[in-house]
């Protein structure tokens, strides 16, 4: 009865908290947010990132190329956070976003 729609939101959600989680551990990303590089609405700015990240993977039906996500981060901690990061983590988060949205296309074509 509701429990196709139940499966979608885990799936979402598990989509959300990856990307969450990711982003939690990206220490570039986070000096940003503590050092407010970005402002005093730099962890604001983080969450949108995130929420942005969200929304363009779930929406994605197709694997996302490596160096779309990397152009995205880049540009993302670049002109948000006034950030050039040079240390190989952005290479690094993209191609874990990507590992997670594998996880779930593949999901998507269990149900």
């Amino acid at each position: 009865m509701g429990s196709g729609k139940r499966g979608g939101e885990g799936r979402n959600s598990r989509l959300e908290e990856g990307v969450r989680s990711v982003l939690s551990r990206w220490n570039g990303l986070q000096l940003a947010v503590h050092n407010q590089w970005g402002g005093s609405d730099s962890l604001q700015k983080s969450h949108h990132l995130a929420s942005d990240l969200i929304s363009s993977l779930s929406k994605s039906t197709e694997p996302v190329r490596l160096e779309d996500l990397e152009n995205l981060l880049h540009e993302s901690m670049l002109l948000t956070f006034n950030t050039d990061i040079e240390d190989g983590s952005i290479e690094e988060v993209a191609e874990q976003l990507a590992i997670i949205h594998e996880e779930y296309l593949h999901s998507q074509l269990s149900y």
